[in-house]
């Protein structure tokens, strides 16, 4: 069995758009068939539970059975609806898109289930994790790293894009980790272990 998935902040309010500033340091590593295979994956995985059907989670290339961490996020009629992934890389890519597209569908609490209503108006979103590193605050390029920041038990991880997002300089990036981990904001330079991940990141109605 995997992990619990493990909830990401998804601050945002309304769809990412595909050319926002910061993608541009995201060298593509999936093709186009990958990302439509991947992103039909997750719509698949959320009308089969609603179906209470199973469907196969076994990876069509030897690329998707990578082992892989990997966030899925939803948006219904541009409003968030759920974000839940993998940090670490705990089973393939596919299966990993198929399970937490689930849960960001029907166990992020912060959000109704999804319907059958809802379930054909659903935008989805893949970020796909590389692996951690350790990071120096100095090293850390908005808009290409996502972060990782924990001490003495705590956690909390941010999204590449969630800085874009929000117009954060580097400090502020560090400083709302160290809060997602509920640790004090200035944790990053007293003890905290920091490390960095790049994410690729496409959605629905992306151009290929």
């Amino acid at each position: 069995m995997s992990p619990p998935p493990e909830r990401s902040s998804c601050k945002q309010n309304a769809l990412t758009p595909m050319n926002s500033p910061g993608r541009e340091f995201t060298q593509s590593e999936f093709n186009g068939e990958e990302r439509s295979i991947l992103l039909k994956l997750a719509h698949e995985s959320i009308e089969s539970a609603l179906e209470k059907r199973e469907i196969s989670l076994d990876p069509p290339s030897p690329h998707l059975a990578e082992l892989r961490g990997a966030f899925t996020t939803i948006y219904f009629r541009g409003q968030l609806h759920g974000c839940v992934g993998f940090v670490f890389p705990v089973t393939s890519l596919y299966r990993t898109i198929a399970e937490t597209a689930r849960a960001a569908a029907f166990e992020d609490t912060r959000f109704a289930p999804v319907t059958r209503e809802e379930a054909p108006e659903l935008e989805v979103s893949l970020s796909i994790l590389s692996g951690l590193q350790p990071i120096r605050a100095e090293e850390i390029v908005i808009g290409r790293h996502g972060l990782l920041i924990s001490q003495h038990g705590h956690r909390g991880l941010l999204l590449p894009q969630v800085a874009i997002e929000h117009a954060w300089d580097r400090v502020t990036f560090l400083e709302q980790t160290c809060r997602k981990a509920s640790l004090p904001p200035d944790a990053w330079h007293s003890g905290a272990t920091s490390e960095a991940f790049t994410a690729e990141v496409f959605g629905d109605g992306e151009s290929k």
